[in-house]
């Protein structure tokens, strides 16, 4: 008796399997992309302005001083691009990653949506420590005096939202914006008392704050800036697994052997590290930390290790195109970058409110 084997017919492609391939793929295109258009905007940036310099100058003067060819501009060019537009572009990228990631892990910690520095109050608690370094004229640690008075402001603003806004083992959304508007009242309050008794060279610094700008921006605010984000932006991916895991829920991030009140403090340290850093030296710039996740989620899933990395390159370009606009539409003055943000990220965020509300059923 002769035995017939039939060929088996290949398994089909499990959908799960195909899902997966295809968000790595959107994964590395967006990565790509964010990185191809994070580079174009930042040389577009050092090279347009009130003194223009052609694109190519801008490479050749940078090949020139990395030893690998290229050759220098003439003197004016040499000094506007390195002494004005390349501290001012490499600052935007810091802020603007700083508060993009930030707001990653503001959202991830708080399992809230809507939750971003600038809205739930600390970045104007971070404003509030600077303010007061300025008007009580303090300089005990030199250039570094104003980002530890904004981190040290910041992180008990963070400290005092965090256990403020939760209850129960989790942050209601009305308590979280509430906290956030008697925050922001409270910091606003005391900004103004440091206005009232600061005298006018002070207060043309602390008006710099409340509006936001990096037309400040010089190499010693790059370098005093820099160890914060660097720090902040290096740990803030090892904590992607595990803010996966308390998407979940608390009980089953425990159950899947994660110390969640730890990993909540430490997020909350670089949380603050990053925002201060960024407040110390661009004043107050909102939404960026709110408008980047969101966009990225939606684009992409809510996976937080593409999540946190990807919030942190598209802060730094939405912060770098958004310096470029500000002080070139309305040449020759300069519109104050947080100003600018804040007309662009509240309408996002009445429709983010909105639909909220609508998932939800309601507030109550």
């Amino acid at each position: 008796m002769t035995t017939v084997t039939r060929p088996v017919a290949p398994a089909p492609e499990k959908p799960a399997a195909a899902g997966k391939q295809r968000r790595r793929s959107t994964t590395w295109l967006l990565t790509a992309g964010l990185a191809g258009a994070l580079f174009t905007v930042a040389l577009v940036s050092a090279g347009y302005g009130a003194y223009d310099i052609p694109l190519g100058d801008v490479v050749a003067s940078a090949q020139h001083r990395l030893g690998l060819g290229g050759r220098p501009l003439d003197r004016v060019g040499e000094s506007v691009l390195w002494n004005v537009r390349l501290p001012r572009v490499v600052l935007a990228l810091l802020v603007g990653a700083s508060l993009g990631c930030a707001g990653a892990l503001m959202q991830g910690v708080f399992g809230n949506p809507l939750a971003e520095p600038g809205i739930i109050g600390i970045s104007a608690g971070a404003a509030v420590g600077a303010v007061a370094s300025i008007a009580l004229g303090l300089s005990f640690l030199g250039n570094w005096t104003i980002t530890a008075c904004a981190f040290t402001a910041g992180l008990a603003t963070v400290f005092l939202v965090y256990f403020m806004s939760r209850s129960g083992g989790r942050t209601e959304i009305v308590t979280l914006i509430l906290t956030g508007v008697a925050v922001n009242a409270f910091a606003g309050a005391l900004i103004g008392l440091f206005v009232f008794f600061a005298d006018n060279a002070q207060i043309t610094q602390i008006t710099f704050w409340q509006l936001g700008s990096l037309s400040q921006a010089t190499w010693p605010k790059v370098l005093a800036v820099l160890p914060c984000t660097l720090l902040g932006l290096l740990v803030a991916p090892l904590y992607a697994r595990r803010l996966d895991l308390l998407a979940l829920g608390e009980r089953p991030a425990r159950h899947l052997g994660v110390d969640v009140e730890r990993l909540r403090i430490t997020l909350i340290l670089v949380v603050a590290l990053l925002t201060a850093a960024a407040v110390a030296v661009a004043g107050i710039i909102t939404f960026v930390g709110l408008l980047v996740p969101h966009l990225l989620r939606m684009a992409n899933g809510p996976g937080h290790r593409f999540l946190v990395p990807g919030s942190a390159l598209g802060g730094a370009l939405m912060l770098a195109a958004g310096d470029l606009a500000a002080r070139t539409v309305a040449e020759p003055a300069e519109l104050p970058l947080g100003v600018l943000t804040a007309l662009f990220g509240s309408p996002f965020f009445f429709w983010l409110l909105r639909r909220t509300r609508r998932r939800q059923g309601g507030w109550a």
